[in-house]
């Protein structure tokens, strides 16, 4: 396999991720090959990351209409490992990497139904004001949650 920057050993940061999302490649996805267009994990990792981020509280408090903070994407990553082909199913799964003020360094693994894995990403997130733009550290609450879902292994920190 070949060498992921953000991954120190890869069977052990594997065994860490506890939350998945199921996905299924639709034919739209897919090129004129037949395979996943490299573009569309990225989608896949927005999707997931949203249904994380709702299975903790964080979605409900960023959508209320009197929240003042948002989530962004500050820069994202994907590692092609396999191909993927239309009607694949795929268990999308996220996890806390690095937590910091007002960031946390998600990382993200695409399972196939066999086992294998067929992509990893990685992606920061910021909180920021709708306002202002600038970011807003976590609440006391929010940042206990991610440093209780942080994995227990702690690659290259970004």
């Amino acid at each position: 396999m070949k060498q992921i920057n953000y991954i120190h050993d890869f069977q052990e940061w594997e065994k860490t991720f506890t939350f998945s999302h199921p996905i299924k490649v639709r034919f739209s996805e897919t090129d004129m090959f037949g395979h996943l267009n490299n573009t569309v994990p990225f989608v896949y990792f927005e999707e997931a990351r949203i249904e994380f981020f709702k299975s903790i509280g964080f979605m409900q408090k960023w959508t209320d209409s009197l929240s003042e903070e948002i989530p962004v994407v500050a820069d994202l990553q994907c590692d092609f490992l396999q191909q993927v082909f239309f009607g694949e199913q795929l268990s999308l799964y996220v996890k806390v990497h690095y937590v910091g003020n007002s960031s946390v360094d998600l990382h993200y693994m695409a399972k196939k139904d066999n086992g294998t894995v067929a992509f990893v990403g990685r992606g920061m997130m910021v909180q920021i004001s709708k306002t202002t733009g600038k970011s807003v550290p976590w609440n006391e609450e929010m940042r206990q949650a991610l440093i209780r879902l942080q994995s227990s292994i702690t690659n290259i920190p970004r």
